[in-house]
Order: structure tokens, then C-alpha cells, then sequence
């Protein structure tokens, strides 16, 4: 899915996307990392980790659900205020494939953007080698969040 045309509310989205993707305790104890922020869409990188997969070695849907809902939400974020935050208010993830690979690329892009409610839909790639496979998809629905000292930024 390529990035969608919009533009950011905030002219500091990036920055600001990246410093709360950092404050995420969750991202940094499986390992994910953010790789692009672009208005609309972010993309998270997460390598293989024996102690992150399921009985059969492959990643554990919780695991990459929990990543590429990260993904969603913070493509959401990017097209919101400074002053605004982000919580997931549901999503659905259909698993294509065994997520089987070396590292895995999480994409979120949004398809609609609405001043309370967005919505994205969310990509899941499992890298080997030079191979990219499509193992998930997700579609999100997300709030935009204003004036809550316990959700920020």
C-alpha cells in the first residue's frame, strides 16, 4: 500500500511520532523499532526472536497484533494535532501466513482520516533474505484524544 496524500496538522509530526514511539515500554521489550513516518503512514520493524514465538517458532500473533496496532496508531497520529493523543478503539487481524522470518515489517496506513475517528489498515511482511511475505492484515479504528493528562502525545 503506497502512502497516502495528506497532510499532517502539526508540521513537527515526525518528531514528535518518533520521541512517543520511544516512550512505548511495550515496542522496546520486543525490539521493535519505527523506520518511516510519513503524513498518513509509519512503518515498525521488529527482528525474529526465539523467546517471542509460539510452540511451532513462528512470531506469535500477539506479538506482531501488538506491533502492527502500534503501526496503525501512530499513522493515525501523524495527521493529528500537536496536543492530540491516539488509542485504538478496535481492530481486526486476519492471519495470511506463518510469520516466518528473519525480521518483520509492519506497516500502517491510513484510509481515513476523521477529526475524532480514523481509520487504518495495517500490513504485516515477514522478511527472508531478499523475500517479503504478506503474513497479516489488519483494519483499525482509532480516536483522537484531547485535554487527558493520562493520555498524551
Amino acid at each position: 500500500m503506497s502512502a497516502p496524500d495528506f497532510h499532517p496538522a502539526d508540521a513537527r509530526y515526525a518528531e514528535r511520532v518518533r520521541a512517543s514511539f520511544a516512550r512505548q515500554t511495550a515496542m522496546a521489550t520486543i525490539g521493535a523499532s519505527i523506520v518511516d513516518v510519513q503524513p498518513g503512514q509509519v512503518a515498525v520493524e521488529l527482528p525474529y526472536a526465539a523467546h517471542l514465538t509460539q510452540q511451532h517458532g513462528f512470531l506469535h500473533g500477539g506479538i506482531l497484533g501488538a506491533a502492527l496496532d502500534s503501526a496503525c496508531g501512530y499513522a493515525a497520529s501523524t495527521l493529528m494535532p500537536a496536543e492530540a493523543g491516539v488509542l485504538s478503539i478496535e481492530y481486526k487481524i486476519n492471519f495470511l501466513a506463518p510469520a516466518k522470518g528473519q525480521r518483520f515489517r509492519l506497516v500502517g496506513t491510513v484510509v481515513k482520516q476523521g477529526r475524532t475517528i480514523s481509520v487504518v489498515e495495517g500490513r504485516a511482511y515477514a522478511i527472508d533474505g531478499d523475500r517479503e511475505k504478506l503474513v497479516a492484515t489488519m483494519h483499525t479504528t482509532l480516536m483522537t484524544v484531547t485535554g487527558r493528562d493520562d493520555v498524551k502525545h
